[in-house]
């Protein structure tokens, strides 16, 4: 039986209700990879699926923070002139960059706002900028190639920055203070002692605080300039405890020939015997047993 006027109408029953088959062809709408050459929606299709993926990363970021706590660096020693400053990894590309003439000197504004202001302007320009509906990256070869570059002179500059970072730890004598650290934790350890508290650590008090050696000789020297009028260091390391640092050898060396930027040489200013005294009584200043 037809609903319609037109007795002719084909009328199409599922099972026996006798209700009418519906075309929801122009309801739904087809996928977008029913038209070649086309994109999808950004709203809501691309956005959610971005969405969902972005939720994907956050929930294991914020499982890898929970299980595995960044620890807090070291306490900050404003005295210390020997500390060589270091970026985290992430900012090596643009620390060695502004390090370039061209980034700094009379060309500091370049390298604060341009150099930092240039490309974040130019991803909030890329959408603009490229508007091909392409999605296979060897067809678009301008932002494929832009992006390839990008990455390439951020690891080069990353390696080169690390370099000379390791170059200066080597002229300069240094060694990182995390490095130290390490290394006194696992002599602790093997000793079986509690591991140092960073900032906690106990200094050793001087032996012989009275000696010639350290109340003239050092004095007219300016040791206590650097090292601290106790030697419990300032602009230089702390002295007390040095003896189980240092031979008496090492120490002659030192205070003789110098060690990096930061210690100078008094082979002119001091005498053979002078040196060797101040070497033996510095050799005497050990940690308390």
């Amino acid at each position: 039986m037809a609903h319609k006027h037109d007795p002719n109408e084909k009328v199409v029953f599922v099972g026996d209700s006798r209700i009418r088959k519906r075309d929801y062809s122009n309801v739904v709408p087809p996928d977008y990879t029913a038209f070649p050459g086309k994109s999808e929606a950004f709203i809501p299709n691309f956005l959610l699926k971005e969405w969902m993926a972005g939720v994907v990363v956050l929930v294991g970021f914020l499982t890898l923070i929970i299980a595995e706590p960044a620890p807090l660096g070291y306490p900050a020693d404003p005295l210390n002139s020997s500390f060589i400053p270091m970026p985290d990894w992430y900012f090596l590309f643009m620390y060695q960059l502004l390090k370039y003439p061209y980034a700094s000197g009379d060309y500091i504004v370049l390298g604060i706002l341009g150099l930092s202001g240039i490309p974040f302007i130019a991803l909030l320009l890329a959408p603009f900028l490229d508007t091909g509906k392409e999605r296979r990256f060897y067809r678009r070869p301008i932002a494929s190639s832009l992006m390839l570059v990008s990455v390439a002179a951020a690891a080069y500059l990353t390696w080169v920055s690390w370099d000379h970072y390791q170059h200066e730890l080597e002229v300069n004598g240094v060694t990182p203070e995390h490095i130290v650290r390490e290394i006194k934790a696992e002599e602790a350890v093997e000793k079986g002692l509690p591991r140092p508290i960073p900032g906690k650590e106990k200094i050793a008090a001087m032996v012989e605080a009275d000696d010639p050696a350290f109340t003239e000789t050092m004095t007219q020297a300016q040791c206590i300039a650097c090292h601290g009028a106790e030697l419990e260091g300032g602009g230089a390391p702390t002295l007390r405890g040095i003896g189980d640092v240092l031979s008496k050898e090492e120490l002659v060396e030192t205070i003789t020939n110098g060690k990096g930027s930061g210690m100078p040489a008094f082979k002119a200013d001091l005498s053979t015997e002078q040196i060797d005294q101040i070497a033996t009584w510095l050799s005497k200043q050990k940690a308390a047993q």
